[in-house]
C-alpha cells in the first residue's frame, strides 16, 4: 500500500498524469467513478419524496430542459454543443434516463450536482418546481420524436424561489451554513480566496478572509450586513467600472452569504 502511494505521488508531482480533457480516463477508472456516483445518488437521495406530475409538467420541463441542459446533453435530433461535446467524462444524452434512475434520483442529480464531472447543481438556480418539471419530462423523453421537442419553446428563467438544497432546517434570513455553499454555487470562489471554502489559490479578487473586521466593503461602503448585500447584488451600481461583475444573486442568497462572510 505504502509503495502503491509514494508511486501515485510521484505520478502526479512529475506531471506525468495527463489532467488533459482530449486524453479519457482509462476505463477501469471510469468504470469505478461510475458506480460510486450510482451508489452515493441512490444513498442520498432514498429519503425523497417525488409529487405527483403537475399538469403540463412536460412541456414546462421540456422548455426548461432546453434552456439549461440541451446545450451539455442535447435532445431528439440535436446534438449536445461545443461544451458538451468535449467535456471529460462526456454528458451524454439523457434518452434512457428515466430507465436507469428513479424520479427521486433524477431530482438529486439535478438538484444537487455531481462532483468532478462538470453537471452543475441547478438548486441554487432553478425553483423546486422547475426542478421537478424537468424530472417528468425526462421520463417522456425517451418516446419524444425530433419534431415533437422542436416545438417546445425555450423557456426564458423563473423567478421563483430556487429549492433549497443546504440540507439545512435553520431559518432562511441571514443562515451561514447555506451562505457557505452559496458561495460555492455563485462559484465566488474561483476569483476570491473564501474563509472555510475549498478552492483553487487565487488571486483575482482580494482575500475576503477577515471581512467581517474591516471597515469597509469595496473600499467604498461602511461595513454592515445591509450595505454587504447591496454589493453582492448590484456591484456595478455601488462601484461603476468595478471588475466585479453581477451575478444574479438573489436577496435571499446574498442575505445568507453576507452572514457567513461577517462571521469570519
Amino acid at each position: 500500500m505504502l509503495v502503491a502511494l509514494l508511486g501515485a505521488a510521484l505520478v502526479l508531482q512529475a506531471g506525468w498524469y495527463d489532467a488533459s480533457a482530449v486524453r479519457p480516463h482509462f476505463q477501469f477508472v471510469h468504470t469505478l467513478l461510475e458506480r460510486g456516483m450510482q451508489q452515493s445518488v441512490r444513498f442520498h437521495a432514498r429519503g425523497i419524496q417525488a409529487p405527483e406530475p403537475a399538469a403540463q409538467a412536460v412541456a414546462r420541463g421540456g422548455a426548461a430542459f432546453r434552456r439549461s441542459c440541451e446545450q451539455c446533453h442535447g435532445g431528439p435530433g440535436v446534438a449536445q454543443g461545443a461544451i458538451g461535446l468535449s467535456m471529460q467524462p462526456v454528458p451524454g444524452p439523457l434518452a434512457d434516463a428515466a430507465r436507469r434512475w428513479r424520479p427521486r434520483e433524477l431530482y438529486w442529480i439535478t438538484a444537487k450536482g455531481i462532483k468532478m464531472s462538470g453537471m452543475p447543481a441547478w438548486g441554487f438556480h432553478l425553483p423546486e418546481q422547475e426542478i421537478w418539471d424537468i424530472v417528468a419530462f425526462l421520463g417522456a423523453l425517451p418516446g419524444m420524436t425530433p419534431a415533437a421537442y422542436q416545438e417546445i419553446a425555450v423557456a426564458p428563467p423563473s423567478t421563483a424561489q430556487p429549492v433549497d438544497v443546504s440540507g439545512s432546517n435553520a431559518p432562511t434570513g441571514g443562515n451561514r451554513a447555506r451562505g457557505r455553499l452559496a458561495l460555492t454555487q455563485y462559484a465566488c470562489h474561483s476569483c476570491h480566496l473564501l474563509p472555510g471554502v475549498t478552492g483553487p489559490q487565487t488571486f483575482v479578487g482580494p482575500n475576503l478572509d477577515g471581512l467581517g473586521q474591516r471597515a469597509f466593503i469595496a473600499g467604498k461602503l461602511p461595513r454592515t450586513e445591509e450595505n454587504l448585500i447591496r454589493w453582492i447584488m448590484a456591484p456595478q451600481e455601488v462601484k461603476p467600472g468595478s471588475s466585479m461583475p453581477p451575478l444574479g444573486v438573489s436577496e435571499r442568497d446574498a442575505r445568507d452569504m453576507a452572514a457567513y462572510l461577517l462571521e469570519h
